[in-house]
């Protein structure tokens, strides 16, 4: 009698703990094509995707389509941070000319639904925090992360500059060591670690033992951070997910350069431990846009309809309905397809010849067809839409995902 009573102390005590605290934490690690990331030994992210997975996956948007995304650093970095590509959030470049902030970004839509939750970012430089995120802005919605370590590569005196970028890796040192403190000590609710050094080895030797050499040491700081993670939910009523990732990959001849639509500057890759990945992470090569999509949904942060329309990205965890949209039109005849992620249920078409999302306005859609979700395949006579230009929105009962399209 004495042990049933204790059994039903002990269950009831369990049940009656308060739910469990959701942390998230992103990191990219520049340049590194996914070849490379899968030829080196990786100890420590190979430890978290036995936890979660890994995939090969994919930056540069459709290529030859409206979304063909340069693989250049500051644009990737764009794309997971709005979970949009470049034809959005418009960012071309590093030099970051002319953001477009109605297009939000994971901590917008996080300070916005949870204004309490803490924030952080550590970066090798200073332009992620102030010009992407758009930290302090109003035209940027005037988010403010609560904590951050950046700006060292302008401090020249505790990081002199040389000709072989070793600079570089002693500021990563520096951001890992941070980030890695403050996670253990903070635990914020979102955090971005930004890490250059392997795009800086890459650059300077191409395919080299100095960029491998690099790709050790990223290892060896993920295993830093890592351990701050572990630590947290061992001693805390914690569950955290972690993303590490690229922001491109680089060309094939020399391996020194990017920018372009090759298959090599393209491929990419995403260790996570998150739980529940889908079939699109494991068959479908995801996309460095689908990370922001995931890391909300494991966060709960509740996105406006309006604006789940318009991400590019879609969550690897969890059920889908729709993945991988195409259009083609033809003779006032659009074509629209999707890989069907599940055979029961309908998918509705809704469509719009306008893009007043872009400029801060609203998009009034219309539906133009209720069609099987297994059938992956709709046509659409638009000839009562003339236009040159579409946005398409396909909605299953678990997902939303566009394309746009035009002559």
């Amino acid at each position: 009698m004495n042990k049933i009573f204790i059994i039903a102390l002990i269950l009831f005590q369990a049940g009656s703990l308060p739910a469990q605290t959701k942390k998230a934490i992103f990191i990219i690690a520049d340049g590194i094509p996914a070849d490379v990331i899968e030829k080196v030994k990786t100890p420590a992210l190979d430890a978290i995707a036995k936890v979660g997975g890994y995939a090969n996956a994919h930056v540069g948007g459709e290529k030859g389509g409206y979304s063909q995304t340069p693989t250049i650093s500051a644009v990737g970095y764009n794309s997971l941070l709005t979970g949009t590509w470049v034809n959005k959030h418009n960012v071309w470049g590093n030099d970051i000319k002319a953001p477009n902030y109605n297009y939000w970004n994971i901590f917008r839509f996080l300070e916005s639904v949870s204004p309490q939750k803490k924030t952080a970012v550590f970066s090798t430089w200073l332009d992620n925090r102030t010009k992407l995120v758009g930290d302090g802005l109003a035209t940027a919605g005037d988010v403010h992360i609560d904590h951050h370590m950046d700006g060292m590569e302008n401090d020249t005196l505790r990081f002199p500059h040389d000709d072989q970028r070793e600079f570089m890796h002693r500021i990563d040192e520096q951001v890992v060591d941070s980030a890695a403190a403050y996670i253990r000590s903070a635990a914020p609710d979102l955090t971005w670690v930004y890490l250059e050094y392997t795009d800086d080895m890459g650059h300077k030797y191409g395919d080299h033992h100095k960029l491998y050499t690099a790709v050790e040491y990223l290892d060896k700081q993920v295993q830093r951070i890592w351990e701050s993670v572990q630590y947290r939910e061992k001693n805390f009523r914690e569950n955290w997910v972690i993303y590490i990732t690229t922001d491109h990959g680089r060309d094939s001849i020399t391996g020194k350069n990017h920018g372009g639509q090759s298959d090599r500057e393209r491929n990419t890759w995403i260790f996570t431990n998150a739980k529940g990945l889908n079939d699109y992470f494991y068959k479908h090569q995801p996309g460095i846009v689908d990370i922001m999509p995931s890391i909300s949904l494991f966060l709960d942060i509740q996105i406006p309809r309006e604006q789940r329309m318009e991400i590019d990205g879609i969550p690897v965890t969890g059920k889908l309905s729709a993945v991988l949209p195409k259009a083609i039109l033809y003779n006032d005849h659009l074509t629209i397809n999707w890989k069907a992620m599940q055979k029961k249920s309908k998918v509705k078409i809704w469509l719009t010849t306008s893009n007043y999302f872009k400029t801060g306005g609203k998009d009034n859609y219309s539906l133009v067809a209720e069609v099987p979700l297994e059938k992956e395949e709709a046509v659409i006579d638009v000839a009562k839409f003339k236009s040159s230009f579409y946005k398409i929105v396909i909605e299953g009962p678990d997902n939303f995902c566009n394309v746009w399209v035009g002559q």
